[in-house]
C-alpha cells in the first residue's frame, strides 16, 4: 500500500453516554480518492473534526503523513472545505483568499496571484472583486473550494463539496479532483451523493453508529457480489438447478429459451455458467457480469450491520 496520507487507528470519541466512534481503523492511502459513506449520525463529521484538529479523541491515534493529528505542522499541508461555512460578507472573494494565502506565508503580490489562480479554477474569476454578501449559496460554495486549494496542499478533506452546485458546479468539482490527483495531492471526500463518490473514488469506507462496516477499493468491493445475467436455450429446470452449483439463482424466466439472473461470489463463476451450459448443448446468448452499484453495496452493509446486531443504541453521531 502507499504511504498514508491519513490514517486513525482504535480512534474513540464519547459525548457523555453516546459514543461517536468506537474504535475506527481506517487509512488513506497518499494519492487516493478516498470516499467516506454514511448514513446522519454514523459518526463521519466527528471524525473529521478529530483529524482536523477540532476535537481530542479519548482513545486511540489520528496520523497525517505519519505526524500526529493534534500538531500544527502536520495540518499545514490540508486544505479543508467544510459543510457549513460563513465567510465575512464585506471581503471580496479576492480579498478573502489573498488574506490566507499570507497566512500560509505567500509575500503580498504573490498571494493575489495565487488568490486569482484558484478563483479561475473554481469559475469565479468575474466575481473575484464582489463583496462575499452578494454571491449566491452556489458561489460560496465554489469560494470554500478556492479556498481550500490555496497553496496546494497535500490533502484536500472535503465535506459535501458538490453541496447547492448545479450540475456544472459538480463536473467542476470532479475535473478539479482528478487535477489534484494528477498533482499529486490526496481527496479525503464526505458525501452523501453517492453517484457523485462512484464517478471519482477508487478507495471509500462505510461507517455507521462510529463503526467503519466496510473499506476497501470501490471496484473489489462493488465486484464482490457479482450479479450474472445469463440468456441461453434450451435451459430445462434441472440445468438451471445445475447452476446453483455456482452461485444463487435469483430468477429465471420462461420455459427452454430462459433468462436467468444469479448472483456469484467470485469472477471465475462466470466462466464455470459458461462452460456449463455449453456443455449441456445450451446455446448462450447473453452472459452480462454486473457489480452492485455503490447505492446497492451502501445499503446492503447496512442491511447487514443491522442484522448482525453491530448498529447498538448509544453510538453514532
Amino acid at each position: 500500500m502507499a504511504e498514508a496520507a491519513l490514517a486513525v487507528s482504535g480512534l474513540v470519541r464519547r459525548f457523555g453516554a453516546t459514543r461517536a466512534l468506537s474504535g475506527v481503523d481506517l487509512t488513506v492511502p497518499a494519492g487516493s480518492a478516498f470516499g467516506l459513506l454514511g448514513p446522519n449520525g454514523a459518526g463521519k463529521s466527528t471524525l473529521v473534526r478529530i483529524v482536523l484538529g477540532f476535537l481530542p479523541a479519548d482513545e486511540g491515534d489520528a496520523r497525517i503523513f505519519g505526524r500526529p493529528a493534534a500538531w500544527r505542522t502536520a495540518r499545514e499541508g490540508v486544505g479543508f472545505l467544510p459543510e457549513r461555512f460563513a465567510y465575512p460578507g464585506w471581503l471580496t472573494g479576492l480579498e478573502l483568499l489573498a488574506h490566507h494565502a499570507r497566512l500560509l506565508g505567500y509575500r503580498a503580490g504573490e498571494a493575489r496571484r495565487e488568490a486569482l489562480r484558484q478563483l479561475e479554477r473554481v469559475g469565479l474569476a468575474e466575481a473575484a472583486r464582489r463583496r462575499i454578501r452578494g454571491y449566491s449559496k452556489g458561489m460560496q460554495q465554489r469560494l470554500g473550494i478556492a479556498l481550500s486549494l490555496v497553496g496546494g496542499p497535500r490533502l484536500l478533506v472535503w465535506d459535501e463539496p458538490t453541496s447547492a452546485l448545479d450540475p456544472l458546479g459538480r463536473v467542476l468539482v470532479r475535473d478539479l479532483m482528478l487535477e489534484e490527483r494528477r498533482r499529486g495531492a490526496t481527496v479525503f471526500l464526505n458525501s452523501h451523493l453517492l453517484g457523485e463518490v462512484e464517478r471519482v473514488c477508487d478507495r471509500v469506507a462505510v461507517i455507521d453508529r462510529g463503526r467503519v462496516l466496510r473499506e476497501g477499493p470501490l471496484g473489489d468491493l462493488l465486484l464482490a457480489r457479482l450479479r450474472l445475467v445469463v440468456e441461453a436455450e434450451p435451459v430445462g429446470d434441472e440445468l438451471v438447478r445445475e447452476l446453483g452449483r455456482w452461485g444463487r439463482v435469483l430468477r429465471a424466466e420462461g420455459a427452454g429459451s430462459r433468462r436467468i439472473e444469479m448472483e456469484v461470489g467470485e469472477r471465475e463463476a462466470v466462466a464455470e455458467v459458461a462452460r456449463l451450459l455449453t456443455s449441456a448443448g445450451a446455446r448462450l446468448y447473453r452472459l452480462e457480469p454486473r457489480g452492485e452499484s455503490l447505492e446497492e453495496f451502501f445499503l446492503e452493509a447496512l442491511r447487514d450491520a443491522a442484522a448482525s446486531g453491530a448498529r447498538a443504541p448509544g453510538e453514532g453521531l
